[in-house]
């Protein structure tokens, strides 16, 4: 029998939802098979829940799903409309399926619901007719770094500062041009950041005050960027990097330029062309995280999934802290002061030190908008990450990087058919970076199984340049399959993480040269880390490596047995690396992918040149790839049994079959079903498919 759309079970379960919620329990023979509970930005939380008198807070939802998910799986219909979140949602074992019961929170039928952690500003007034500057009220001590006009992610007003004029020190920077001296008469300098684009790092320092041509920096921020690799003061090739200070009233020079004043409640914007002062959407963040699950690996969450959803506007506010973002790579960071630190970073650890060694194991990671921690059998699917102010997605990460504390625990979690689009970091940061991560003390902390295919993942890491697209650190059982990523300034998968210090054996490299293990915080292990048996296939990357030169298209870290990169389609990558293992990489077998750019360099291997005879990166194999550019990097040997089998070099685009059906295949596969979002629309100078694809 069936009422209105439900079974007789669901409607009756239902209609009780208020004396469930309560505390009263359902008439005795009564087990509802299916429940679903509606919620709509027009319903009331007074309402029973049902499709035609919803609920209208996703919490009261969600309180409603834990009186049924015990006996029944259960569905939350979210209809059209903004969610506006002022908190995160925090998930913990009773807001999943429960005994083997499944819940779900989708989209009610041709609904597009979106979560927003931001706040809409309206009310715009003319604050400066000559800069084109305008003026609204926000709510006081109300903060963000990122602000979305009309669906674009806009920029905070920024200067850039040659290098050449700039003299680093211990406390700060000074310089030598007059034309930089009314950076002492600014307002409000305590706001102002400095950020700095390297080989591979994006790093932001703030600024404590400015006087005498000189910029005093906050601690421990900036400590935690001078000194190490890739740092603020000694970048590699410092004639590709760039200094840039921001976040000034004053420095507003474009359309799209922004501040914010929290201490008076104003936000000041110089609109993008073509946006309508009276009518442009701009959305201010106001919370960091949307959705925590999982909060203790005693008790994990299991059985939810979350379908046709939007996740939208959130600001990650850490780099304007005192501990700034000193990142290390693909957001990673340092924090706190490192017990070892040189008495002279700028002369002795300015490319890497032993002391530097001493925090290997302890760096934080990017706090994701979405978490997943301590959780099995959780579902994304058909979902749309756009318009987030860091990593969209964080699946078993540190418990730094979590909100609820929990630490990675992550197992048999599913990302498909998903849009990432418009973001500030990275799409998917999948697994920790701290010991826990690569060996931990707890089976259950150990990340697994993971699947992200079908998705579409574009425009991505626009404020931290240096995020990966998809970053998975140590996560045993990855599969990354069929997705299509563009657009990026940095890589597009990433798999693996501690450049084979925390290997099996460990790293000669770091035993020898770099004096690694000579702190006991760094422990020579026996047994292999938790990154094995990954599986990158099937890809379709083009655009990618737009800003930095390091690092490749697709790359790897340390090593992982059972690992295989295979038939992915890599074009438009410019000048830049299209494969690339690096340090301690070994067991990896690279075969049957694609590589299109006649100066790119398809494969790279970094053994370690001036530590060879240790053997650093071993027991690789490429094998029956094609490529039309001839470069390959690194030492490809017999010695190393680093080897390049059966090696396809095209000329003049005479792309064979074999390889032309593998850029047909690459990408999001046609049983996937349309993955878009239709509010991404091409931006200039976006990469089209390629002649060969064609």
């Amino acid at each position: 029998m069936r009422m209105n759309g439900l079974s007789a079970y669901a409607a009756i379960a239902i209609a009780m939802l208020p004396a469930l919620c309560a505390g009263q329990q359902p008439t005795a023979g009564i087990a509802p098979d299916h429940v679903t509970i509606a919620v709509s930005p027009l319903g009331s939380d007074d309402a029973p829940g049902t499709r035609d008198k919803p609920f209208q807070s996703l919490q009261r939802a969600q309180s409603a799903v834990r009186a049924y998910n015990a006996g029944s799986n259960v569905t939350v219909e979210l209809a059209s409309g903004t969610y506006r979140l002022t908190a995160p949602l925090l998930f913990t074992s009773l807001d999943g399926g429960r005994n083997a019961h499944h819940v779900v929170w989708q989209a009610a039928p041709g609904a597009k619901p979106v979560l927003s952690g931001a706040i809409p500003v309206t009310g715009w007034k003319l604050f400066d007719a000559a800069r084109h500057i305008y003026v609204a009220d926000v709510p006081v001590g109300v903060d963000a770094r990122q602000l979305w006009v009309d669906d674009k992610l806009v920029t905070r007003g920024a200067i850039e500062i040659p290098r050449a004029n700039v003299t680093f020190t211990p406390e700060g920077i000074s310089w030598k041009d007059s034309k930089y001296d009314y950076l002492a008469t600014l307002p409000d300098q305590n706001r102002l950041e400095l950020e700095s684009t390297g080989f591979f790092t994006d790093r932001f320092s703030p600024v404590e005050k400015i006087s005498a041509r000189q910029i005093l920096m906050k601690q421990p921020a900036w400590n935690n960027n001078i000194w190490g690799y890739d740092a603020i003061s000694s970048p590699y090739h410092p004639e590709l990097s760039h200094l840039f200070l921001l976040n000034s009233l004053a420095f507003i020079s474009k359309p799209g330029d922004w501040y914010i004043d929290p201490s008076k409640g104003k936000l000041y914007l110089c609109p993008p062309a073509g946006a309508s002062i009276e009518h442009m959407d701009v959305e201010l963040p106001r919370i960091t995280v949307l959705l925590a699950i999982g909060n203790s690996l005693d008790a994990l969450v299991k059985d939810l999934a979350f379908r046709g959803i939007q996740f939208s506007h959130t600001t990650w506010l850490g780099p304007a802290t005192d501990e700034g973002y000193a990142s290390q790579q693909s957001g990673s960071y340092l924090k706190g002061r490192a017990a070892a630190y040189p008495a002279n970073p700028l002369a002795d650890c300015k490319f890497g030190c032993p002391a530097f060694e001493t925090r290997r194991n302890e760096w934080s990671q990017m706090p994701a908008s979405i978490q997943v921690a301590a959780a099995e059998r959780i579902t994304f699917d058909s979902d749309i990450f756009a318009h987030l102010g860091q990593y969209a997605l964080g699946i078993g990460n540190d418990a730094n990087a979590n909100i609820t504390g929990a630490d990675l625990g992550a197992s048999d979690i599913t990302v498909t058919r998903c849009v990432f689009t418009d973001l500030a970091g990275g799409a998917i940061l999948a697994g920790g970076v701290q010991r826990d991560a690569h060996h931990p003390h707890n089976p259950r902390q150990i990340n697994r199984s993971l699947i992200v295919s079908n998705n579409r993942i574009r425009s991505v890491s626009k404020d931290y340049r240096d995020n990966s697209a998809i970053l998975s650190t140590y996560v045993l059982g990855a599969v990354i399959l069929h997705n299509d990523i563009s657009d990026v300034p940095y890589d597009a998968i990433d798999i693996g993480y501690g450049w084979g210090m925390h290997d099996a054996g460990g790293n000669p490299n770091y035993r020898v040269r770099m004096h690694g293990y000579d702190w006991k915080e760094n422990l020579v292990y026996d047994t292999p880390t938790t990154h094995r048996d990954v599986v990158v296939a099937s890809n379709r990357i083009h655009g990618a490596k737009r800003y930095f030169h390091d690092g490749g298209a697709i790359y790897n870290l340390s090593a992982s047995p059972g690992t295989l990169i295979t038939e992915n389609y890599i074009f438009d990558n410019g000048s830049k690396i299209g494969l690339y293992l690096d340090e301690g990489s070994r067991y990896i077998t690279v075969r049957r992918n694609v590589v299109e750019g006649k100066d790119c360099e398809w494969l790279n291997i970094n053994t370690a040149h001036s530590a060879y005879p240790l053997r650093i990166s071993p027991d690789n194999t490429a094998a029956d790839n094609w490529h039309d550019g001839a470069k390959v990097g690194g030492l490809w040997t017999n010695y190393q049994n680093d080897l390049i089998l059966n090696d396809h070099l095209v000329v003049d685009g005479n792309w064979p079959d074999e390889a032309k059906q593998i850029m047909k295949n690459s990408g999001i596969e046609p049983s996937a079903g349309p993955v878009q979002y239709e509010d991404a629309k091409p931006e200039a100078g976006e990469p089209g498919a390629s002649a060969a694809q064609q």
